[in-house]
């Protein structure tokens, strides 16, 4: 078996002194960017290490001696390492082994070692027993390899303890792992709980990310035009994002006319005609892996917007800046659904899907449901410092012409809350009528 471990005190050890020589190796974000579009106030080091030390403390509370981590997003909060992030999103064959304490090993796609091994939380680089399992249909045939490792690892490094938590993974490798003695467990929701505080360089994150987002609408907002379509809008936003140091958009929320309602319709190439309105979602993966998660509606010229859209405007502004205000540190998640702006009866039936919602490297938790939605959706909890949150806002009545999609994006702090997105409303929608 090919194993690449770095031992900075081995005299042997040729491969080290090979990779230390890898231009990555003096990069102070270890490698994962090379680049001027990286801003230099985030200190990378303290980034990686903060999100690992709350990781584990976790672990060691919970009493797990080990997790393994298949979620591309888990994986880069625990060590900072991305590779291939789109195939890994649908392909569980690269995965983490990380103990309560003790060494980090990665179970790596073939050839690609080097993209993680600059980074200082990764000891110990392998290959990966279910690399090619996916696409050749041998779940059955790698599952006991990889279970014999994993247990292996387990007994030697989880201090103990044989629980070992599993962010996702097949049932194949679930079952071999038991049959090992591994007592396993989905952590999947308990990592989440733990990525919904963030440390203070995730936070700069998230404002680095903003700020790209906010570039990217503006580049929208000044294309708007009759004739442009909703793809060469949806292409000028995405060009922004990948300029500015961005990574790549989750979805496709950019809609006109007809189609901002309902909402939820995804870009075409639909044409956009004078007096239309466009409304957008950003949804975009930024800075350092952060999300950045606002929504704007805008108004295709010339003219000014009707009655009937400013009615639409002002309402989901208001709604966004009434469940803004109410919330606090400390309050139940289901105190700000029973306190949460109440939605006018005729747009009850297309409301968004939450009052807010947890961001950090993607939309997160807390998930934040409407009072009438509550047993269905809801979960108890609360609002904490640290939390990042998007607040909602939708507004488009059933088989109505147009809709209106709003939302900001806001920090949980010891006194409050602080606004991180800070893209302009459209004053010709809020100003008051004579």
């Amino acid at each position: 078996m090919s194993i690449v471990v770095f031992d900075p005190d081995s005299t042997e050890d040729v491969d080290f002194k090979d990779r230390m020589r890898h231009p990555a190796a003096a990069d102070p974000a270890g490698g994962m960017w090379l680049s001027d579009t990286e801003p230099s106030f985030i200190d990378a080091d303290a980034l990686r290490k903060g999100r690992l030390a709350r990781l584990r403390a976790w672990m060691r509370e919970a009493g797990y001696g080990g997790v393994v981590l298949f979620d591309p997003y888990n994986q880069r909060y625990a060590t900072g390492s991305r590779n291939m992030f789109g195939y890994f999103l649908r392909n569980s064959t690269r995965y983490f082994f990380i103990p309560a304490s003790g060494p980090i090993v990665l179970f790596e796609y073939p050839q690609s070692y080097h993209v993680s091994m600059v980074l200082d939380t990764i000891d110990e680089a392998r290959p990966s027993k279910l690399v090619w399992s996916s696409v050749s249909g041998r779940d059955d045939e790698t599952a006991g390899p990889f279970a014999d490792e994993i247990a292996e690892l387990l007994k030697a490094h989880g201090g103990g303890s044989m629980k070992l938590g599993l962010d996702r993974c097949g049932h194949l490798q679930a079952l071999a792992l038991e049959k090992r003695g591994c007592e396993v467990r989905d952590c999947q929701g308990e990592i989440l709980a733990v990525r919904a505080v963030k440390t203070p360089e995730e936070v700069k994150c998230l404002q680095v990310s903003m700020a790209g987002a906010e570039a990217a609408v503006y580049a929208v907002r000044e294309a708007i035009k009759p004739g442009v379509s909703e793809n060469d809008l949806f292409a000028i936003m995405y060009h922004e994002v990948i300029r500015q140091g961005g990574e790549f958009i989750e979805t496709r929320l950019l809609t006109s006319g007809q189609r901002t309602n309902p909402w939820f319709n995804e870009a075409s190439g639909r044409k956009i005609r004078p007096g239309e309105l466009l409304a957008l979602d950003t949804d975009t993966i930024g800075c350092y892996g952060y999300y950045s998660d606002f929504s704007r509606t805008f108004r295709c010229g010339p003219g000014k917007p009707t009655d009937y859209q400013k009615s639409l405007y002002r309402m989901a502004h208001d709604q966004v800046q009434h469940n803004i205000s109410i919330v606090k540190p400390g309050m139940a998640f289901r105190e700000i659904a029973e306190k949460a702006w109440k939605i006018p009866d005729r747009f009850v039936d297309q409301r968004y899907t939450s009052v807010m919602h947890g961001v950090g490297m993607h939309g997160e938790t807390p998930f934040i449901a409407h009072a009438m939605d509550y047993e269905t959706y809801g979960r108890d909890g609360f609002v904490v410092p640290g939390m990042v949150v998007s607040v909602e806002s939708y507004i488009g009545e059933k088989g109505g012409r147009e809709g209106v999609k709003l939302e900001d994006e806001i920090l949980v702090t010891e006194t409050g809350t602080e606004l991180l997105s800070r893209f302009p409303y459209e004053d010709d929608f809020l100003e008051k009528q004579v």
